[in-house]
């Protein structure tokens, strides 16, 4: 199941015996492991093992045997590597003959966890819940519903100020979140400027900024591959940000005043829209197909053709970006 389908069942206070959580979103993988374990027992309650901790018949004698001292009994499994059917089925049946007990498997990395499914079935009073990363706007949305659930309160733009301070790393601005949470006061763009430090030594939207001002961005570019940013990632963030100047550019022309939310599905601080709106006003309407043809066929050259150095191939793509649109 999706994560829209397991959020009906944690509204409903539904308990399952065993749980699978995996797919491209660390943080929610992670989130979620921890939120049922916590619904379903204590602190004391719960063992974790990570990776190469885990035994199988450790982790099944553990499963079998009920506590004298508590009432759950709740084993959590991170791994980044499969485990063999015939060990999952066994866990879980564990589950069902062992009613104190849950399991909850954590599936870290870019292993082929999909085929393990069929071990956490419904009718087996089990689960599992594949999750997609977040966009922009679903990020932001969680920054805030934990801003409500922390009670902390904030004026608009300064947790999507946060968000981009830490290049949409959603762990790293949660983390900053529950900091800021102890200051007892608003929280303002000012005040995470004050007590938060960005990833990095370069503001990624600055970058972006640059780029499609056609400025020379090429210590940027170097600096941001020396701290270890993919070079794909960074094509598909250009990409994605040609887009929003495209929306922006067209509802401006069609509408004259544009409402950010209902182009990014948030609201950005002002200084961000008010760059982004002038940038996109500024670029001519056919010139965004040609832009963003380049860097998507850039991305499809970079994952297919063999090439010495992506990095320096990237760079060097970039700088030519600039010199044709300019």
């Amino acid at each position: 199941m999706y994560k829209n389908e397991f959020d009906k069942y944690l509204k409903q206070n539904k308990k399952f015996d065993a749980y699978m959580f995996y797919g491209q979103s660390t943080f929610l993988i992670e989130q979620y492991s921890s939120l049922v374990a916590q619904l379903v027992a204590n602190g004391d309650e719960i063992e974790k093992l990570y990776f190469e901790e885990y035994n199988f018949k450790y982790s099944k004698d553990r499963l079998l045997q009920s506590s004298l001292f508590t009432t759950n009994n709740v084993l959590l499994i991170k791994i980044d590597k499969k485990i063999p059917k015939k060990e999952l089925d066994s866990l879980v049946e564990a589950c069902n003959t062992n009613k104190d007990s849950t399991l909850i498997l954590a599936c870290m990395g870019d292993s082929e966890f999909k085929s393990m499914e069929s071990s956490f079935s419904l009718k087996n009073n089990a689960c599992s819940v594949r999750f997609f990363a977040l966009n922009n706007s679903e990020a932001i949305g969680f920054l805030q519903n934990e801003a409500r659930r922390l009670k902390v309160d904030y004026e608009e733009g300064a947790l999507s100020h946060l968000y981009f301070m830490h290049r949409q790393d959603l762990s790293l601005s949660a983390n900053d979140l529950n900091k800021l949470a102890i200051l007892d006061e608003k929280i303002t763009i000012k005040t995470v400027d004050l007590h938060c430090f960005g990833v990095g030594s370069v503001n990624f939207d600055e970058f972006l900024q640059n780029l499609l001002s056609f400025k020379d961005i090429s210590e940027d570019i170097a600096r941001l591959l020396e701290e270890g940013m993919n070079e794909i990632f960074i094509l598909n963030q250009i990409a994605s940000f040609i887009q929003q100047l495209f929306m922006i550019s067209s509802n401006a022309r069609l509408y004259a005043v544009v409402n950010p939310v209902e182009i990014l599905g948030y609201n950005p601080p002002k200084h961000i829209w008010e760059a982004k709106s002038k940038l996109a006003i500024n670029i001519k309407p056919k010139q965004f197909l040609k832009m963003l043809e380049f860097i998507l066929n850039l991305e499809l050259e970079m994952k297919t053709s063999k090439i010495d150095n992506i990095n320096l191939y990237l760079q060097a793509s970039l700088r030519k970006f600039i010199v044709l649109f300019r």
